[in-house]
């Protein structure tokens, strides 16, 4: 009996140490508490992170603050960590919970060096000259891509980041009159949201639409 129970214990330890190392040089889970990437994600979706992609044009990514833009949302809008408690967080530690409650999540729009502007003619956004047909935005019929007019080149190391929920997102956008210029630092994004893990009637990949950004690498141009 004696055996059994030390072999269980080495069994659920190893177990747990997997999960650890996991989740600190793989993969990560995160919470949806909001609206600002819907229909992409709905509010309590849990999104699985893998923290060693390569960040392109269309990702959907979770970054911690850049500063001052949770605080400036006025609410959750775009957290990713559920309500904390004494289990939630002896899940995340080993992997297993969602975390963290300083992190938000956006879609990728524009690398170091776009020139990316809002809007054209025909209400669409342009990423170095080319017009994009957004699939994902959420929006009323008619209404431009972008009800608030921009247009940036991103600096060095940075990330323009916008919602699929167009006019309900506290994206970069909104945040330009901060220090980080709406920019998003590449050293702050966590990850690529790469599934949909729960609830289970929401299992799905999402999806990072590589055919709309295609053309607007610079080099093209």
């Amino acid at each position: 009996m004696l055996r059994f129970l030390r072999d269980l214990l080495v069994i659920v330890l190893a177990a747990i140490l997997v999960s650890f190392l996991v989740k600190t040089f793989l993969v990560r889970s995160f919470w949806i508490p909001s609206g600002s990437m819907k229909n992409t994600l709905q509010i309590d979706d849990h999104v699985i992170v893998n923290e060693r992609a390569t960040i392109h044009r269309g990702d959907v990514v979770v970054f911690s603050d850049p500063g001052g833009w949770l605080d400036s949302a006025g609410s959750v809008e775009g957290r990713s960590a559920p309500p904390r408690s004494f289990v939630s967080d002896a899940l995340s530690l080993v992997g297993l919970g969602s975390d963290g409650d300083d992190h938000l999540v956006k879609r990728v729009i524009g690398l170091p060096g776009d020139h990316v502007q809002c809007c054209n003619a025909l209400g669409q956004m342009e990423v170095n000259g080319v017009p994009l047909s957004e699939p994902y935005v959420r929006k009323h019929a008619g209404e431009a891509s972008s009800g608030t007019p921009f247009d940036v080149t991103v600096p060095a190391g940075k990330l323009w980041v916008m919602g699929d929920n167009r006019y309900e997102s506290a994206d970069s956008r909104a945040h330009q009159d901060l220090p980080s210029k709406g920019f998003v630092p590449e050293k702050a994004v966590v990850g690529r949201a790469v599934v949909i893990s729960w609830p289970v009637q929401r299992w799905a990949a999402v999806n990072d639409y590589p055919s709309v950004f295609a053309g607007t690498e610079r080099d093209q141009h």
